[in-house]
């Protein structure tokens, strides 16, 4: 089980303190398959990095009874200067695996022929992250976090990773974020949106949709209005301007 409690995330910036999440609550089930829905900004990749551990929340805690991935497909973590080949047995030290015995799986999963042997600081993203998905299949979680990782490679290398990941490991927990619907309600059997900082559950997928869909039109309308405002006050500006210097060149 993973839980929730009372989470709250604020960044601190030169702006003023930001707040991302605001007390907000979740419980995930060995087997269960969360999707969280949300529009970009919202913090859906803030909340997956406090989930695996990367960041500390702010004020509540998170409880893990259950293992938890890295962010499947996050290619951050790897060192550089390290041959990709390098970089799997440094992961596999860490979780107690003999990287032998995953190597054969990660060259041919990963597709990047002699490459494995050259610096990661050579790659390109999508050599990167065809590594860093295959190198996340190594490891046995109990709970894999899932953000957008379906944009990794062409169309045939992602479906390799829907069999790698909802077909072989079909009996674990995932979390999924995305802000594609379609996405979600293909994958997962609960559904929750994030927005203002708060987490709301819904019964079904297509109740989900529907709220889902309303917001994305309400955040249309702010953001059209807010653009209004703005080219209002530049064509204000503007005048101002003019009228500033009609009356300097009369002076003169």
């Amino acid at each position: 089980m993973i839980r929730l409690e009372n989470v709250s995330k604020v960044y601190h910036t030169a702006q003023g303190p930001r707040e991302i999440f605001r007390d907000i609550n979740l419980v995930v089930n060995k087997g269960e398959r969360v999707g969280i829905l949300g529009r970009n900004g919202a913090g859906k990749s803030t909340l997956v990095r406090l989930i695996s551990g990367a960041e500390r929340p702010t004020s509540g805690r998170i409880v893990r009874d259950m293992s938890v991935s890295w962010p499947i497909a996050f290619s951050g973590g790897f060192h550089q200067r390290l041959s990709g080949k390098d970089n799997l047995r440094f992961i596999c030290r860490i979780y107690g695996i003999d990287y032998r015995t995953r190597l054969e799986f990660v060259e041919r999963f990963s597709e990047l022929g002699p490459y494995i042997d050259e610096p990661v600081g050579v790659y390109s993203s999508g050599m990167r992250a065809k590594l860093a998905f295959a190198i996340s299949m190594v490891v046995d979680f109990d709970c894999y976090l899932i953000d957008e990782v379906m944009a990794v490679g062409d169309e045939r290398f992602r479906e390799k990773c829907e069999i790698e990941l909802f077909q072989k490991r079909k009996d674990r927990a995932m979390i999924i974020i995305s802000h594609s619907n379609r996405y979600i309600q293909q994958h997962c059997n609960r559904f929750v949106i994030l927005e203002d900082g708060n987490l709301e559950e819904y019964e079904d997928s297509e109740s989900a949709r529907m709220a889902y869909k309303r917001l994305i039109k309400r955040a249309a309308k702010i953001e059209m209005k807010r653009q209004h405002e703005v080219e209002k006050a530049k064509k204000k500006a503007r005048l101002a301007l003019m009228e500033q210097e009609g009356a300097l060149q009369t002076s003169a």
